[in-house]
C-alpha cells in the first residue's frame, strides 16, 4: 500500500510547516531580506535560511541580489506559482475543485480611489511601468503616482515600446517626476521597484503601507539597443504579475483616510 506522503502533493508539505508558512505569508506582501524575516518571524537565522532553501527548492520563492548592497539578497514569493500549486492540490483533492488560477478581478464598486505611489531611481522604466499598468488593469479606479530618487529626463524608449507593444498603454507623452514634487500627497500604499529607491526613499507624515518589489534595473545603457529589450519585456512582465496580485489586495478594504491630490 503506498504511504500518503507519496500522493500529498508537494505545495501541502511546504506550506503546512508553521515557519514556512510564516514565510510565504510575510513574502506575499512583499519582497524581503533574510534578516527582515528573520525580524518578522523571531526564529534565528539559520532556521529561517534553511526554510527558505526548501521553499527554493520547491519553485515557490526565487532570490536576487541587491543591487544596492550585492552582499545582500531579496528573497520574493511568485504568487503564479503559488496560484498553480493550489489548483493542483485542489485538482489532487477531487475534480470539483479544480478552480481558477489568477487572482481574482478588481471590485470596482468598493474602490474608492485608494492611493499608490510607484518609486524607483530614474523613473524612467521600473515605476513608470508599473504606474501604467496598475491604472491599466484598475480601470482608472485606483489613483497612481510614479517618481524617482534621481529622475532622468525622459522615460526609457524600451518602456515606452513595452507598453505599447505587449498592453496596448501609451505613455509616449510622459515625462519623470523628482520624488520630492509628490510627496505631500496622502497614499495608501509606498511601492519602491529599485534596492537603492528603497534605502533612500523618505519616511511619509501619513504612513502609508511600505511595500518592496525588488525588480532589476532592465537598461544597461540610456541608449535603446536592440539588446536591452528582452530585459524590458521580463520586466514588465514581473511587474504585471505582481500588480495583478496587487489588485484583490487594494480592494479588499477602503482606504482609512479620504485621499486627496
Amino acid at each position: 500500500m503506498a504511504s500518503s506522503s507519496r500522493t500529498t502533493p508537494a505545495f501541502l508539505h511546504l506550506a503546512a510547516h508553521p515557519l514556512r508558512w510564516r514565510l510565504l505569508t510575510e513574502l506575499a506582501t512583499g519582497d524581503h531580506r533574510v534578516r527582515e524575516l528573520v525580524a518578522l518571524v523571531g526564529e534565528p537565522q539559520n532556521l529561517v535560511s534553511y526554510h527558505l532553501r526548501l521553499l527554493r527548492d520547491g519553485g515557490l520563492v526565487t532570490a536576487s541580489r541587491s543591487s544596492f548592497d550585492g552582499r545582500d539578497s531579496y528573497y520574493h514569493l511568485d504568487l503564479d506559482s503559488c496560484a498553480h500549486a493550489l489548483a493542483d492540490a485542489g485538482r489532487a483533492l477531487h475534480p470539483a475543485l479544480l478552480g481558477g488560477t489568477a487572482p481574482p478581478p478588481a471590485d470596482r464598486r468598493h474602490s474608492r480611489k485608494l492611493g499608490v505611489l510607484f518609486v524607483c531611481t530614474g523613473n524612467s522604466a521600473r515605476s513608470p511601468i508599473a504606474e501604467a499598468l496598475l491604472h491599466h488593469r484598475s480601470g482608472g479606479e485606483v489613483r497612481v503616482v510614479s517618481a524617482g530618487t534621481r529622475p532622468r529626463s525622459s522615460l526609457h524608449p524600451h518602456a515606452v515600446r513595452v507598453l505599447h507593444d505587449s498592453f496596448g498603454v501609451d505613455v509616449a507623452g510622459q515625462r519623470p517626476r523628482h520624488l520630492d514634487t509628490v510627496t505631500r500627497r496622502r497614499y495608501d500604499y509606498v511601492i519602491t521597484l529599485c534596492d537603492k529607491a528603497r534605502e533612500v526613499c523618505p519616511e511619509f507624515a501619513h504612513e502609508p503601507r511600505r511595500v518592496h518589489w525588488s525588480i532589476p534595473e532592465p537598461a544597461t545603457t540610456v541608449d535603446a539597443t536592440d539588446a536591452d529589450y528582452p530585459a524590458f519585456q521580463r520586466a514588465a512582465n514581473d511587474i504585471d504579475i505582481r500588480v495583478r496580485h496587487l489588485l484583490p489586495v487594494l480592494t479588499a478594504a477602503p482606504p482609512t483616510k479620504e485621499i486627496r491630490p
